[in-house]
């Protein structure tokens, strides 16, 4: 029994298992109970991610981040699914050790791997355990929306197809609505940029949303662009391992006389409302929010997530990681508020 006596930081809590489901011969959803006073906290967008503090006997804990691939809208409880990958110590430790009624410590929703509008024509890709965000807007998007949705699901064989039943009885409840394209390497072999440009040529007007092995996603991005897809309307959600501790509460930055005169000026728009904010040059735009007190969104602190993605309006910054961010986004303003230093003495940032 996996018991956890208090929090690690302010930010997180302790949740319960309700229940672990083997959706593969390697792949468990984790499903949560969440007590009504975290009912808000907790309360998520299609496509978000939690992050998970997993006990290890060399470091004390690691921090991983795993999709949900429940949906806010049709599933009562949030559930996130976990896929072994060999030499993983998180998705091993999770497969192996957790069951209902274990607890874990676990961070509020976070992530912008979501749509904007769940009306829109979507087009998605998926392979492997990518499918667990992808579910999530899927499910969603019929709940809630009006627009046509069509998957294009890859997998090695048909016994890796995670949620092949959900997404068959989906198909069945919207086929109007809903196509499932499964693309299995026995079947098909490996796919190129140019099979997936002319598998989804019919569909070039969609939103795009991807996840899956980096190979894959690269493919992908080629295949759109091949197809005169706009970058503003392909969006690509990336997980890497976490180095440092998320769940560790933030501790204020001292700063000297001669930083804080040399410090730039920044107004960031966040949730509806600017702040004018001082910034240090040796301070990251993430850091010096958190220092005021500003519920910025944030998980990983290392430039992985791309939770805390904004838009430089106005100025210019630095970033010290910025790799899952495409060429393309960073020329379109994008930035990571964990990464970003300032540069010029004047910035303006929107959340």
């Amino acid at each position: 029994m996996t018991t956890v006596e208090v929090p690690h930081g302010s930010r997180s809590v302790v949740l319960r298992v309700a229940a672990v489901i083997a959706e593969t011969t390697d792949t468990r959803s984790v499903v949560f109970e969440v007590p009504d006073e975290l009912r808000e906290r907790f309360a998520y967008q299609p496509g978000q991610f939690l992050t998970l503090r997993i006990p290890s006997e060399l470091t004390g804990s690691v921090a991983r981040c795993y999709s949900l691939a429940s949906s806010p809208f049709t599933d009562d409880l949030p559930k996130v699914t976990v896929k072994r990958t060999q030499g993983g110590y998180g998705s091993n430790w999770l497969c192996d050790n957790i069951s209902a009624g274990d607890e874990l410590e676990v961070l509020p929703p976070s992530g912008v791997f979501t749509p904007r509008d769940l009306d829109t024509d979507l087009l998605l890709f998926a392979a492997g355990s990518g499918i667990t965000p992808v579910i999530s807007i899927l499910k969603s998007a019929l709940a809630q929306g009006s627009g046509k949705i069509v998957l294009v699901y890859a997998n090695r064989d048909a016994g890796s197809v995670i949620f092949a039943d959900e997404l068959r009885e989906l198909v069945g409840k919207f086929p109007q609505r809903l196509s499932v394209i499964h693309w299995l390497e026995p079947l098909l072999g490996l796919p190129t940029a140019d099979m997936l440009a002319r598998l989804v040529s019919p569909y070039t007007a969609y939103e795009a949303f991807m996840c899956g092995p980096k190979p894959f996603m690269d493919l992908v991005h080629t295949a759109l662009a091949s197809l005169d897809v706009p970058r503003s309307r392909t969006h690509a959600e990336i997980f890497n391992s976490l180095a440092g501790d998320p769940f560790a509460d933030h501790a204020p930055a001292e700063v000297s006389e001669e930083e804080a005169a040399d410090a730039a000026t920044v107004e960031v728009e966040l949730d509806g409302q600017v702040h004018e904010l001082s910034w240090p040059r040796k301070q990251t735009l993430v850091d010096i929010m958190l220092d005021k007190g500003l519920d910025v969104p944030y998980s990983c602190q290392e430039g992985e997530c791309g939770s805390c993605a904004c838009t430089v309006l106005e100025g210019k910054v630095e970033m010290e990681n910025s790799e899952i961010l495409d060429p393309e986004d960073i020329e379109n303003g994008y930035i990571l508020g964990c990464q970003a230093r300032p540069v010029t003495d004047h910035l303006k940032i929107q959340f």
